[in-house]
């Protein structure tokens, strides 16, 4: 799909947009208008040592940038995308290529009434049923094209209404996917309704339906015995869901339950079954402490606007929150990270912080914090029904929170401890100790890989030399035995306020002390590699500029639970951001 040359596309969407703020009752109202820019460019070069292969075009070059204008009571925008070409391995599912509009509406809102033309992002509770969002460093957008309208006919009463369809990919222009979504949302905040509650009390009740339309086909899948069925697609998908949400000074309870009617898909081998969720988060908090658990399960959960989506990271029409704790530091974070397993799961967590306080012996002069952390992933207890005699074509049965907790159906664990401490004027330390557990065949998608054990411990310390001068360092290190063996880490960053800061980091990758190493079952000479990286960086304003060279390895990039494949590359890397 070609839209024309971007610049000129963008000028004659800004003067529709002011044509269409230019109303009477704006007239006297000057506009505003901001935005913000951003580009990533990386040059590749060839490094046989971490299998970095250069593409075709050695530079690649990913940018964008929104303009929003306000008068009154409308609001319009748009973004413009360049991929030319996109950086390697980005986005997170189909490729993006080319320049133009990736994303322009219109919104106008009176008294309690808002009306948004165009794009837009929205969700729907915690989106167990709908989510459109964005996560740009992933390349994750499923933004919505079509209308959205809220209203509160009453205080406390909050609707909501969508319909359109969702971005697929992006060729000079977005590329919609083929099936329409249509949601509707209420939800009711009793405190609000009904004045006889305290405000430092409340329960909000909500529920959502939406619904995906393609259109109807017949869908030809091999069966085990490796015969040819042709099954009837349904036209209409629908999924429900409700919640509630009890909140006081001191607890914060969320529920939500949701339901899927039969969706067969590429992903689930076409089968009927329908799908339910079912997630459970508490946390209780006072002066120095803090605690959380919760608890899900989702069952055939995937939902797609279009049956054979490319990928599982492209048209998600909903989202499923993962309980895993979304680590920052660079080993944790990019080695074993945790993704949603949206076909089948039963996940835990639980956390309590607390502060010894100053002048305690273990809070000293300046007080002491402390994090424990645990969660753990396994997958669904079912039973397999023969699909050569089963008429309904269920798959299998099975029922939420009935998992396969044996070492085969484990998913993932993670138990960690964090040590936060001011030792002076001048000193912060950090210490962390990890865990992990790791199904690398199901998270990853490396078949016939062994589970993975994992010990990591973290030294993290700020060091402030005075009111403009920083020094953030961070010492990692990994055991295992399995997958790629030791690392480790060793990360420092200066900054000299307000304007500069230099950065340096490397990974080593020594699998092991001795001059062997099993892998796959096999002894092979045990391999060492750096992945040394520097960088340097320049802010002024809403301008910040930054310069990377360096290796970065094979890995996963995260986040909040959502994950992409970033391959190995050697090169240097330039970004510009930008706000007005």
């Amino acid at each position: 799909m070609h839209i024309g040359h971007p610049r000129r596309v963008a000028a004659i969407a800004l003067s529709a947009a002011w044509c269409a703020l230019g109303t009477p009752g704006s007239a006297q109202q000057l506009p505003e208008v901001h935005g913000n820019f951003s580009a990533d460019g990386q040059y590749y070069n060839d490094d046989p040592d971490i299998g970095a292969v250069p593409p075709p075009q050695t530079w690649g070059f990913n940018a964008w940038g929104n303009v929003v204008m306000t008068v009154g009571r409308f609001q319009a925008g748009l973004r413009l995308e360049s991929y030319e070409p996109s950086l390697l391995g980005y986005p997170a599912g189909t490729p993006y290529k080319g320049s133009g509009i990736g994303y322009r509406y219109i919104n106008y809102h009176q008294a309690d009434l808002d009306v948004t033309v165009g794009n837009f992002f929205e969700q729907f509770g915690q989106g167990m049923v709908f989510r459109s969002y964005e996560e740009r460093y992933l390349g994750v957008d499923n933004a919505m094209d079509g209308v959205r309208v809220k209203y509160r006919p009453l205080p406390g009463l909050y609707l909501k209404g969508v319909m359109g369809r969702m971005r697929l990919a992006f060729d000079d222009g977005t590329v919609k996917g083929e099936g329409l979504v249509r949601g509707a949302d209420a939800e009711l905040s009793i405190s609000e309704l009904d004045s006889a509650w305290s405000h430092n009390w409340n329960l909000i009740l909500g529920g959502s339906f939406v619904s995906k339309y393609q259109t109807a086909a017949s869908q030809l899948v091999t069966q085990p015995d490796g015969s040819v069925a042709q099954l009837e697609m349904p036209a209409n998908v629908g999924a429900w869901a409700g919640r509630l949400n009890f909140t006081s000074p001191r607890w914060n309870v969320y529920a939500e339950y949701a339901y899927k009617i039969n969706d067969p898909n590429r992903r689930n081998n076409y089968i009927y079954k329908p799908g339910q969720g079912l997630l459970v988060n508490a946390t209780y908090s006072t002066k120095g402490l803090g605690v959380s658990v919760g608890a899900h399960s989702y069952d055939n959960m995937l939902y797609q606007s279009a049956r054979n989506a490319p990928t599982p990271f492209d048209l998600n029409i909903n989202f499923l929150p993962p309980l895993t704790k979304q680590h920052t530091y660079n080993l944790p974070a990019t080695l074993y990270p945790y993704a949603t397993q949206p076909n089948g799961e039963v996940s835990y967590q639980g956390e309590v912080f607390y502060k010894f306080k100053k002048g305690t012996p273990l809070g000293g002069k300046y007080g002491t914090k402390i994090a424990l952390n645990g969660s753990t992933a396994v997958g669904l207890d079912t039973t397999g029904v023969d699909l050569l005699t089963d008429s309904a074509r269920t798959g299998y049965r099975s029922s939420l929170f009935a998992g396969n907790y044996s070492i085969d159906g484990k998913y993932f664990t993670d138990l960690n401890v964090e040590l936060r401490k001011r030792v002076s004027e001048t000193w912060e330390l950090a210490l962390t100790y990890l865990y992990f557990e790791y199904d690398i065949d199901v998270i990853q998608g490396k078949p016939g890989k062994p589970l993975v054990f994992a010990d990591m411990v973290v030294l993290e310390g700020l060091h402030n030399f005075n009111d403009r001068t920083s020094l953030r360092f961070e010492v990692q290190h990994l055991w295992t035995k399995q997958d790629l063996g030791n690392w480790a880490t060793a990360v420092a960053e200066l900054t000299f306020s307000p304007h500069w800061f230099v950065a340096a980091q490397d990974q080593y990758n020594y699998e092991t002390f001795g001059s062997t190493f099993i892998k796959d079952g096999k002894e092979v000479p045990a391999e060492r590699t750096h992945y040394p990286i520097g960088s340097v960086g320049y802010i002024r304003g809403g301008n910040r500029f930054q310069v990377n060279y360096g290796r970065q390895r094979a890995g996963i990039f995260c986040v909040g639970g959502v994950c992409r494949q970033v391959p190995a590359a050697n090169g240097l890397t330039v970004s510009i951001t930008s706000t007005f």
